[in-house]
This record gives structure tokens, sequence and C-alpha cells, in this order.
């Protein structure tokens, strides 16, 4: 697969164009007592390219856009709906990905783009507390179900997309580590 599309190069970011579905989900999230709540759902990622930006005349990137709908395997009823960004720095191989849930929760996860074993893997984390990369969220979320930390394992390996996801969420007056793990298959190229 080429990495350049319309003169810009994507670099490790073209191996996630396309759209992905998968039927193997499980998500791990408090119920209204805060203990454990399995879901199994279906989701679908559509990706496509988003351009280059240029920062301080320094720094270059490169972006892909995002939507990511997540539907629960019992009743095909949306669940998760989300969208955003990874971003790629070649010089750096900093990898960034930015994402918005409409539940008033925005943030930027950071980290270093690397392969191994055949697989790309895209990692990376975000912290409430940090100011690089970081966790916004609406004054009724930051009360009642404050999302603490974020970290994404992505990896991606030929046509099969596998990632897990950990939110470290303060509610229901407890910490709990809401998890989403799924592994999907490239339908189509974009």
């Amino acid at each position: 697969m080429s990495t350049t599309i319309n003169d810009i190069d994507y670099g490790p970011l073209a191996q996630l164009l396309g759209k992905w579905v998968g039927n193997k989900g499980q998500d791990n999230a408090p119920d209204a007592q805060g203990n454990p709540d399995k879901t199994a759902f279906t989701d679908e990622i559509t990706f496509t390219p988003a351009g280059s930006a240029e920062n301080a005349e320094e720094q270059n990137l490169v972006s892909i856009k995002y939507h990511h709908v997540v539907r629960k395997l019992k009743n095909g009823h949306i669940f998760h709906d989300q969208i955003g960004h990874w971003i790629y720095e070649k010089s750096t191989n900093v990898i960034m990905h930015s994402l918005s849930i409409p539940r008033g929760v925005c943030l930027l996860a950071g980290g270093i783009y690397q392969e191994t074993n055949g697989k790309s893997l895209f990692n990376v984390s975000a912290n409430a507390d940090s100011q690089e990369y970081g966790i916004v969220q609406s004054p009724f979320m930051f009360k009642k179900a404050k999302t603490k930390t974020f970290t994404m394992n992505l990896s991606v390996d030929g046509d099969e997309l596998h990632y897990h996801e950990t939110m470290l969420l303060h509610i229901y007056g407890k910490d709990f580590e809401h998890t989403d793990q799924s592994t999907l298959l490239r339908v189509k190229y974009d």
C-alpha cells in the first residue's frame, strides 16, 4: 500500500485508511451501582485523509480523520459514537489521537509510533492533569463521571485492526477502569 495520496505522504497513518468492521467487541463499563457491566458490541470505523499542516514553520504534520460507531450486539442500538483525528509527525515519530465523544468529553493523547513483529503499533495516552496530552470534560462529566486517564493500544497487521482502550473514571464515588476492545477487518480501502 502506498503511503502517498495526492502528493501527501501519510506515513504509517496510510495503513488505517478505509472502512473497518468488527463483531467481536467487548465493553466493560460501570452500571448504576459502579459494578462491572459487560456488553458485547459490533463496531465500524471509517478513516479518510485529512491532509497536512505546518505549525510555526517548524512542525510538519499529516492527519487522517475518522468516525467510530459502536452498536450493542444484542439489539443493534448505537451506544457510542465518536469522531477525531490521528496525527503523525515524521521527524519525531510522534503519533497523536484526538477524539470527541458527544457526552461532553474531548481529549488529545500522544505516543511514539512503533513497529514490532510485522505489526504497526499506535499506542497513546492522556491524563486529565496533563498540560500536554490532556482531557477536557463538561462540568457535569467532571463532577459525575470524571475521566482521569486514557490509554489506547491500537495495532494494524495487514487488513486486521485490534484496539484495547482503558479510561480510568471516577464514577459513583469510586475509581473504575472502563475498557473497550475489539478486532476489526478492513472491508474497503479509501
